[in-house]
């Protein structure tokens, strides 16, 4: 397997787990090139002191192929979503603070800052279960749909995207804008971004180099 792939995964969720998107749990995983396995911390591995030692392979069906450990209880999330949707390379569920409380509250998570602009449409499941089977996990994925993002009611949040690199961007903008827009209810009615502003920004916001920027700020504080 390619350890460069395992570091980055490895970086990826000490990453998360540094700006509070994951805890004690959360899980992220990424298609092997040319492979029907995936990569995916094992579960019983701390996700603040991750190494690529702790990456392991799995097929679609969970089975471990590579590595020591076993995959996380919720691997089905993963699994699932990359049996549908062969335009995913990563998928990452994380335990987001800020983000989660929308879906408690059920107030709608609505683009407010210029980040925001590149989520498109988050849809929230409306079940609060472990995704630890099969059948909920195809629920999951059809509730995703071809979104980028859904919310998971008083649970998380399940990311997906065509690397690494773009789903842990994404999960950056989603905690930002959550938190933006939870902090500005404090002083008043949050305003959401106008469409046009949307459109131009998601444009803008979404570039390599913009991408990368955000990746190598938190790699630099590990």
């Amino acid at each position: 397997m390619s350890s460069d792939l395992k570091q980055m995964l490895a970086d990826a969720i000490r990453m998360m787990e540094k700006a509070e998107h994951l805890d004690f749990n959360g899980h992220f995983s990424v298609r092997i090139p040319h492979s029907e396995w995936i990569l995916i911390n094992s579960a019983s591995a701390s996700r603040s002191a991750l190494t690529k030692e702790d990456i392991i392979a799995i097929d679609l069906d969970g089975n471990v192929v590579e590595g020591e450990g076993r995959p996380p209880n919720e691997y089905p999330l993963h699994t699932q979503i990359y049996k549908r949707r062969p335009d995913v390379q990563a998928v990452a569920h994380t335990h987001p603070k800020w983000s989660t409380l929308f879906t408690i509250s059920k107030i709608p998570l609505r683009p407010v800052t210029i980040q925001g602009a590149v989520l498109g449409h988050v849809p929230v499941f409306a079940k609060s279960h472990s995704i630890s089977n099969t059948q909920i996990a195809d629920e999951l994925a059809d509730k995703l749909g071809e979104n980028n993002m859904a919310l998971m009611k008083a649970h998380g949040a399940v990311i997906v995207g065509e690397t690494i690199v773009d789903t842990f961007v994404r999960s950056v903008f989603l905690e930002e804008n959550a938190y933006r827009q939870y902090m500005a209810g404090q002083l008043g009615y949050p305003h959401s971004l106008e469409e046009q502003e949307i459109e131009e920004m998601s444009k803008f916001i979404w570039q390599p180099r913009n991408i990368q920027k955000v990746w190598d700020y938190h790699y630099s504080k590990l």
